[in-house]
């Protein structure tokens, strides 16, 4: 039985659905719940959409509350776990910097000081107001982003919606966010190749994933370079400047939302990272500035224990439904 597979795309990605061990039918209706969840939370979290709730909620900065669910309550309480282990430099609430640094700019052009210095007191998680039942930006001009936990999440939505569906083998790609949930379908585990950070298409290294999850943060995506200098989309919010000590950090953990939060809070760590990634006890590959490679060693993961005490209250921050 061949694998059956699906691609589509959302949150400006190309997307991939791997499923072994199923009929195509099966596979099939099992691939479009999936899928349709991940559009789901696209519409509801984007900042694209005038009708989506991260739009009411930043439309609504400075006024009054704006009512929740317990889903984005659960998204809140994850944020700000990640605040509070990044030592504020991961925040929900630092996407306002983009009125700053503009990584489309044609000609290439850095913020000043004072461009920077204007929006970062509108970053500040630490005083928005919120609870179980709603939200409140306090002042005029804040705004919050999902994006730095999105599209992780969607991927473990996914592989949730497809184990409930009978899917027992399955690998969940979102834009390179990967999810894998049990070995293929004759025990070999699922092999996925992480992005070179400086050669378009080629893999600088190869890992494998039994269940598991795979995320990688780097400086390639969005960037602009001057005179030299490459300033990376990734900005710590503590400064409003862009992160320069990595190329890129993969990080591999039990879900692909942890997963993806560690790699980046690690680039956010810069030379701190290796010893906030010890903590986490996981495999971690990272490719510094000057194209040095360092991590560990470990090659293949299959759902490890988690081994932190940052590691267990990340999870428990979760969405009930999705700490598998």
């Amino acid at each position: 039985m061949s694998n059956y597979r699906a691609t589509f795309r959302a949150m400006a990605c190309a997307h991939e659905i791997e499923l072994a061990g199923a009929d195509d039918a099966a596979a099939q209706r099992a691939a479009n719940a999936a899928i349709a969840d991940v559009q789901r939370i696209e519409q509801k979290y984007t900042r694209y959409r005038d009708d989506s709730l991260t739009s009411r909620i930043n439309r609504a900065a400075g006024g009054a509350a704006v009512p929740i669910d317990a889903e984005t309550a659960a998204l809140l309480r994850y944020a700000d776990a990640c605040h509070q282990l990044s030592h504020g430099k991961f925040d929900l609430t630092s996407g306002v910097l983009r009125q700053a640094w503009n990584f489309r700019s044609d000609p290439p052009t850095r913020p000043t000081q004072q461009a920077i210095d204007r929006v970062l007191p509108l970053v500040d998680w630490s005083g928005v107001e919120w609870d179980d039942a709603s939200i409140r930006l306090p002042r005029i001009g804040m705004q919050i982003d999902f994006g730095g936990i999105g599209k992780e999440y969607a991927a473990d939505r996914a592989a949730t919606i497809l184990q409930e569906h009978g899917m027992r083998h399955g690998l969940v790609n979102l834009g390179g966010d990967v999810r894998a949930f049990g070995a293929q379908a004759d025990g070999a585990p699922w092999r996925v190749g992480i992005r070179h950070p400086r050669r378009d298409g080629a893999a600088i290294v190869g890992v494998e994933l039994a269940d598991g999850a795979l995320a990688t943060s780097g400086d390639y995506e969005r960037f602009i370079e001057i005179d030299g200098v490459r300033y990376c989309h990734i900005l710590d919010a503590t400064t409003g400047m862009p992160v320069q000590h990595w190329q890129s950090i993969s990080v591999m953990a039990r879900l692909c939302v942890m997963a993806g939060s560690c790699s980046t809070i690690a680039m956010l760590l810069q030379d701190e990272a290796p010893a906030f990634l010890a903590e986490q006890a996981t495999w971690w590959h990272g490719v510094l500035a000057d194209g040095r490679v360092v991590g560990t060693a470990q090659a293949t993961f299959a759902s490890p224990a988690l081994r932190s005490d940052a590691m267990l209250r990340l999870h428990r921050s979760l969405p009930p439904g999705d700490q598998s």
